[in-house]
């Protein structure tokens, strides 16, 4: 029985693994062919179809893929604008007043952010689903994933969202 397990997850974690680099290989190709340009050697693509924050690092028409993640989007009453946007201010974290927590949030426009999933102050998850429409607009990453662009995305990265 083990290895009937191990056989049938051998060939889905191939068929995610293809599935994966064809989509990256697709929307490198998508980025590139597209011209977007950045004022950093950073570049930020929201996948809004897919739930993907996907980021490039490079330059004009020679953007390479560093990161694709899941995230949580706009509900349909509070969607996520579409637009082309710049990385302004940033902040360690947003909500206590309102009794919960966002980390490592990342300015695009306005109000909207990227961020972590959401967490009850006591740190236990209060809503961590992703891959969904569910936020007021803000762009939900795992904590962990928020904290990368928290730490190495500068200000003034475009972000186009589509």
């Amino acid at each position: 029985m083990k290895f009937l397990f191990r056989l049938f997850r051998s060939k889905e974690d191939k068929s995610t693994r293809a599935d994966n680099d064809k989509y990256n290989s697709n929307i490198t190709n998508y980025v590139n062919l597209n011209n977007f340009s950045s004022a950093t050697d950073y570049f930020i693509w929201v996948d809004l179809k897919n739930f993907k924050v996907n980021i490039f690092e490079g330059s004009t028409n020679k953007w390479a893929l560093v990161h694709s993640y899941l995230c949580t989007i706009g509900k349909l009453s509070t969607p996520t604008p579409k637009g082309t946007y710049t990385v302004g201010v940033k902040g360690l974290y947003f909500g206590v007043n309102k009794g919960y927590k966002c980390w490592y949030y990342t300015q695009f426009k306005g109000n909207y952010l990227f961020h972590s999933i959401i967490y009850n102050l006591d740190g236990s998850i209060r809503d961590g689903r992703l891959g969904m429409a569910l936020s007021d607009g803000c762009i939900r990453l795992a904590k962990t994933n928020a904290k990368w662009i928290w730490d190495n995305i500068p200000s003034r990265t475009k972000v186009v969202i589509s």
